[in-house]
C-alpha cells in the first residue's frame, strides 16, 4: 500500500505533527514534543513558520467509510 503524507484527523491545530508521525509511523505525543522543543530553542519564529507552510502544502486525509 502507497503511504501518503497528508495532515490527520487525530489533530490539535491543523493535523501536521499527527499527519508525521502517521506517516513516520509512531506516537503524535512523540512528534509534537519534539516540534515544540525545536520551536522554543530556536527561538520559535522559525518553527512557526515551517508548520504554517506545512498546513498548506499538506492535503488532508481522505477517509472511506
Amino acid at each position: 500500500m502507497e503511504r501518503k503524507l497528508t495532515r490527520s484527523a487525530n489533530k490539535m491545530v491543523g493535523g501536521v505533527c499527527a499527519g508525521l508521525a502517521e506517516y513516520f509511523d509512531i506516537d503524535p505525543t512523540v512528534v509534537r514534543v519534539v516540534y515544540a522543543a525545536l520551536s522554543l530553542f530556536s527561538a520559535c519564529f522559525p518553527g512557526i513558520i515551517l508548520y504554517i507552510l506545512l498546513l498548506i502544502i499538506m492535503p488532508p486525509a481522505e477517509y472511506h467509510d
